[in-house]
């Protein structure tokens, strides 16, 4: 028993030092990271993503922050027959750029963006078992360029994940009615 407390003490550690490393933009500006932004590519190592990510299509994600820092993020995801609303609340860090939100155990952090044409997130979810990793790729249109692409495929190691899990996410206006 001790011996397995002892293993997931130094997993958590090698998770929090793991988090630690990742890069977030310097000098984010909130005001110009708020807006309208598809998902076009993502990659990660949650069980959930891997069974689905054959079937997912480019969802939408509206940014928002709130008057204390906060940022706020709506999610459309376009599934089978359904439109799939999601509402999350991160909270500032004290870096900008990097939020948390305890009650679900998430870490996101904006690794590198533009504002006007991408951004590159890392999203950690802690959850009973295990922790997953997610890097997603943002764009304000659902276009995806070979250049932005390559790019975005430079970040993938370096969040310990591995580019055989990297889903291209087709366009999709299935869900732009129920964005609104």
């Amino acid at each position: 028993m001790a011996a397995v407390l002892r293993s997931l003490a130094l997993l958590l550690l090698c998770l929090l030092q793991a988090a630690a490393e990742v890069p977030v933009q310097p000098d984010f500006s909130t005001e110009k990271f708020a807006g309208t932004w598809y998902v076009v590519a993502a990659v990660s190592n949650c069980p959930v993503f891997l069974k689905m990510r054959d079937g997912m299509k480019s969802s939408i994600t509206t940014i928002s922050f709130t008057p204390e820092g906060n940022l706020a993020m709506r999610l459309v995801l376009p599934m089978l027959d359904t439109c799939q609303r999601i509402e999350l609340l991160y909270q500032q860090s004290g870096q900008a750029g990097h939020y948390v939100a305890a009650q679900e155990k998430r870490d996101l952090r904006v690794m590198e963006t533009d504002y006007s044409h991408y951004a590159i997130v890392y999203q950690v979810h802690q959850n009973d078992q295990e922790a997953s990793t997610a890097l997603q790729l943002l764009t304000r249109k659902q276009d995806l360029s070979p250049q932005l692409l390559q790019k975005f495929r430079v970040f993938i190691p370096s969040v310990g994940l591995t580019e055989d899990v990297l889903t291209i996410l087709p366009k999709s206006d299935e869900c732009t009615k129920d964005f609104r």
